[in-house]
């Protein structure tokens, strides 16, 4: 066997080991720092922006108004952030022996409901059918208050300079715009007493319905309380006076219904 010549050996080592540095820089990383990125790897950190309006734009506490109750007043606020109900509190309510346990038991539900439906649309709290009235009451107030807050701030931002030919002072071009009307139905005689209704009606929809007069005394009271609050809810989600009669209270429910049109029709509905 031939030995290989040691000049030979030296020379091939050599060759390989250029190769290999060869090899290696051709797969060295980019210094570009945008190639880091592409590649997969970390980019430069960017400082955050905070979005202007957003989230915190339109956020405030209103309070509606205190609704009296057969048990004292109760009044509603409201944090809302974003056109929505974040938080409710009632800042009155019924105190003084019985009423102390009701309210401890009702109003953390009924504020639950609140920011939960985000509307004054909620259920009564068995056991606290009063309470829950004239919470339904304070918490449209604060709604009612609310929309016509955004509803100024909208207009006052969109205060671009008037065209040729615009008066000053400009036009009620009507629609969702137009202010909210208060409007009280006719007293309607019952066998067991009268019923009025007032209505609330902003932007053509009725947002908040009362019975100012209602059939009291005796069984009278408890017929009142059950019926009235079901056929206030009734009358605002239906829109109109065409609404169900609550059971047991026909006559009531015929009082309530003819005064709501009276007042409707008041309203041009």
């Amino acid at each position: 066997m031939r030995k290989s010549h040691p000049v030979r050996r030296t020379v091939l080592a050599g060759a390989a080991t250029v190769s290999g540095i060869v090899l290696l820089l051709s797969l060295k990383p980019a210094s570009d720092p945008g190639s880091a990125s592409a590649a997969g790897g970390a980019a430069p950190p960017v400082a955050a922006q905070s979005p202007q309006g957003g989230r915190g734009a339109g956020a405030g506490t209103v309070t509606g108004d205190a609704a009296r109750t057969q048990y004292g007043p109760v009044q509603v606020r409201l944090t809302v952030s974003g056109g929505k109900i974040t938080k409710a509190e009632a800042v009155q309510a019924p105190k003084g022996g019985q009423s102390d346990r009701v309210t401890a038991d009702a109003v953390p539900k009924l504020n639950r409901a609140a920011v939960t439906a985000g509307t004054a649309d909620i259920d009564a709290v068995s056991g606290a059918t009063y309470t829950s009235a004239g919470y339904r009451k304070s918490l449209q107030s604060a709604l009612d208050k609310a929309a016509a807050a955004a509803g100024s701030a909208g207009q006052e931002s969109g205060g671009a300079e008037e065209g040729p030919g615009s008066e000053a002072g400009g036009q009620d071009t009507g629609g969702a715009g137009q202010g909210t009307q208060v409007l009280t139905g006719e007293a309607a005689q019952t066998q067991y007493g009268a019923v009025q209704v007032r209505v609330t009606v902003s932007g053509g929809r009725i947002t908040d319905v009362e019975a100012l007069q209602a059939p009291k005394g005796g069984r009278s009271d408890q017929v009142t309380a059950d019926a009235v609050p079901k056929l206030n809810r009734a009358a605002v989600t239906a829109g109109t006076a065409d609404i169900d009669a609550v059971s047991g209270a026909t006559y009531t429910s015929a009082g309530y219904r003819q005064s709501l049109q009276s007042a409707l029709d008041r309203a041009g509905g």
